[in-house]
């Protein structure tokens, strides 16, 4: 059964509109142009604008990561297992003692191995699910150029999109290898530069679950091949992801019939799921009420 339901704290004001992209010449209208050409070229349109100043904006949050540092297809991967414990119980120590539950996650800029990343995986972790966040920058993430002069995240990020699209599979492969088994249920989560990964994957088979925040790099295709339910949780204010481009996404998928639910919090930011100020209290609540509404969606579906 569709979740088709959204949940909007608030009204959408400001909104930027959709970025667009001019038609290549070989794909003008003409008298010989299909209409499997058109769907394609309709599917990929962006929905999701460029990188901004936005996505460097973070405050590092406290606390002490509990997980460790491991190398998985021969890259950096930040891993967080469950806690002994009844909510712990499940993650791992299924048959043949392969995890039962297991998060694949994929960061914004800043990657897995930034300490508000870690803990956001612990959290999850001390629910019952084997955490595993992959490092496709490298040991290069915004978090190493903190404060440094002339960089600029949009130029940083250029090859990035080519190497992590390349070395992810692999990785993704050998998670499943190493810890999957007859009874593992798989789910993921991504941010802004992780938004891909996470619908590429609900376009296949062996996923359960998934859950976006703040994306970018999504085109109308992300939605319209989705499989698997869909938790979106958006700012009202998101310059990569504006209401107008929510909207269509949410059309495309009512469209595909698609399970899905999106939560909206008012005067939230591009960025509010991962690098809020924890002092002020509306950042936090809407960063850990984001927080809870991907395990409440994940155990959901875990159930069925």
């Amino acid at each position: 059964m569709s979740a088709q339901a959204e949940l909007q704290a608030g009204t959408d004001a400001g909104a930027s509109p959709i970025p667009t992209q001019q038609p290549h010449p070989a794909h003008a209208s003409g008298p010989h142009r299909s209409e499997s050409d058109a769907e394609r070229e309709h599917a990929s349109v962006p929905l999701t604008g460029p990188l901004g100043k936005c996505c460097t904006r973070t405050v590092p949050h406290s606390g002490v990561a509990r997980g460790t540092v491991e190398d998985i297809a021969g890259l950096a991967t930040y891993v967080a297992r469950p806690r002994p414990g009844p909510e712990g119980a499940g993650g791992e120590g299924g048959e043949e003692g392969k995890a039962t539950k297991v998060i694949l996650y994929f960061a914004d800029v800043f990657g897995p191995l930034y300490i508000n990343s870690k803990l956001a995986m612990d959290y999850w972790a001390a629910h019952g699910y084997l955490v595993l966040g992959v490092d496709y920058f490298e040991g290069d993430s915004a978090a190493h150029h903190a404060g440094e002069e002339g960089w600029d995240v949009d130029e940083w990020v250029v090859p990035f999109r080519t190497s992590a699209a390349r070395i992810t599979p692999p990785w993704i492969e050998a998670v499943r290898e190493a810890y999957g088994g007859p009874n593992t249920k798989f789910f993921t989560v991504g941010y802004c530069f992780g938004g891909p990964f996470v619908l590429d994957l609900l376009a296949t088979d062996w996923v359960t679950a998934g859950a976006i925040a703040h994306p970018a790099f999504l085109d109308g295709g992300h939605f319209r091949r989705l499989k698997k339910p869909l938790l979106i949780s958006s700012p009202e204010d998101d310059f990569t992801f504006p209401s107008a481009a929510r909207r269509r996404a949410e059309d495309i998928m009512v469209e595909q019939k698609a399970t899905y639910y999106i939560q909206i919090f008012s005067g939230a930011f591009h960025g509010f799921a991962t690098r809020p100020d924890p002092s002020l209290r509306a950042e936090r609540w809407a960063k850990e009420e984001s927080a809870r509404a991907v395990l409440q969606w994940f155990g959901h579906h875990a159930q069925s």
